[in-house]
């Protein structure tokens, strides 16, 4: 996958927990374009080991001077986060990847609903950007758990105007998905980012409620889970691995030399989807993109969140 070479020229402490970057190409040079939903992936060398994380860009996709990144911290965590937080000040380089949109916009949508829990907000506000400046409508629903906590209110105040419905835990102002679901008109479009429990909840609602599958979208970027080590058979390649247990499947590979394909390495898109060839024990399926029926048939893998408990595993890759 192409790299871009970027340098910090800005960081922004939003929250007790949030950090907010500016990235700019390392010549001064535009950046590639995107559009509204679009993440990149940032590279990070952590005690010797490359980390790759990927963020959601929030800028204007109309700006291309810098690319906007938000990060929380996560103490118990493989220490993406808190490098991010800890390790990067103005003036670090960094490598990310191209843009890349696995939560774009409906270009058929009559209306947009736009629904973000906590971290969740970051990809909305690319596509704000782009709702605003086409002019289409649009209901923005963001859910946090106390005032302090809500990132870029004030933000998103200035960009919505009435369109914001602000849904504060602590003040008992939690969103009702059965009543923002019902009655919305034909055509219309729903987008949800946020904690798993939310975001299942959301799609629950949704299906009871018969709306088309087309018509809901999630994004969930999914920290591949620690767990226990175990070793990997590589049909093609010929090769075994160990997977570490702070360490997936996918990182493991290409710490042996290999370059697995990729896009999101959270479990969301399948671009990293690998066959199962043979495994004497469980697969973990960690990732929100296969079936129930796919996961069951222990027929394929997503070696970036994804892992085994056997014996023997052997991968056609």
């Amino acid at each position: 996958m192409s790299i871009l070479n970027v340098r910090v020229a800005e960081i922004e402490q939003v929250t007790d927990v949030v950090k907010h970057f500016t990235l700019v190409e390392e010549n001064g040079r535009p950046l590639p374009r995107f559009s509204g939903g679009s993440h990149v992936v940032v590279s990070m060398n952590i005690n010797g080991r490359i980390h790759r994380n990927p963020y959601s860009l929030m800028g204007s996709p109309e700006n291309t001077d810098s690319y906007h990144i938000s990060v929380r911290r996560q103490e118990k965590s493989r220490g993406g986060s808190v490098f991010m937080h800890d390790g990067v000040k103005v003036g670090s380089e960094l490598q990310i990847t191209y843009p890349v949109n696995l939560f774009s916009l409906s270009k058929l949508g009559k209306k947009h609903i736009l629904v973000a829990g906590g971290i969740g907000i970051t990809p909305f506000m690319s596509q704000i950007a782009d709702l605003n400046r086409l002019g289409d409508d649009y209901e923005m629903h963001y859910a946090f758990r106390s005032a302090e906590h809500g990132a870029f209110v004030e933000q998103l105040k200035q960009m919505c105007g009435d369109r914001l419905h602000l849904h504060i835990e602590s003040e008992g102002q939690r969103i009702n998905f059965q009543n923002l679901l019902s009655n919305q008109p034909l055509g219309t479009h729903i987008y949800v980012c946020g904690p798993e429990p939310m975001v299942n909840a959301l799609l629950l609602t949704a299906k009871d409620l018969g709306w088309p599958k087309t018509h809901v979208h999630s994004e969930q970027f999914l920290a591949p889970p620690i767990g226990e080590s175990f070793m990997v058979q590589l049909a093609k390649s010929n090769m075994e691995i160990e997977v570490p247990g702070d360490m997936s499947m996918l990182e493991a590979m290409e710490e042996a030399g290999l370059e697995p394909d990729f896009l999101c390495r959270g479990g969301a898109c399948g671009r990293c989807e690998v066959e199962v060839l043979e495994c004497d024990g469980a697969l973990m399926h960690n990732d929100h993109y296969l079936s129930d029926a796919e996961k069951a048939s222990g027929n394929k893998i997503m070696p970036c969140v994804s892992r085994a408990r056997c014996q023997k595993l052997l991968l056609n890759i």
